[in-house]
């Protein structure tokens, strides 16, 4: 996939070292207790939030939503 075709928010996603992430996420047990979402999803939300200017849950969700191509409710 050309360098064109990856969304800025994606772009944004690949400055952070996923491995680094990962490496303290575990050192600070952070997913110990997760019931269906972890430290990367969460900050990959709350980034989305912030580049959107996201008001809202339904915002943050349906903006999600639509960058994966999936229609918002």
């Amino acid at each position: 996939m050309s360098q064109t075709n990856i969304s800025l928010f994606a772009q944004a996603l690949h400055l952070i070292d996923r491995n680094a992430f990962a490496k303290i996420v575990k050192e600070h047990d952070s997913d110990k207790h997760t019931k269906g979402i972890n430290s990367w999803t969460h900050l990959v939300t709350m980034l989305f939030m912030q580049f959107a200017g996201a008001t809202s849950l339904r915002d943050i969700s349906n903006g999600l939503r639509s960058a994966r191509g999936i229609s918002a409710i």
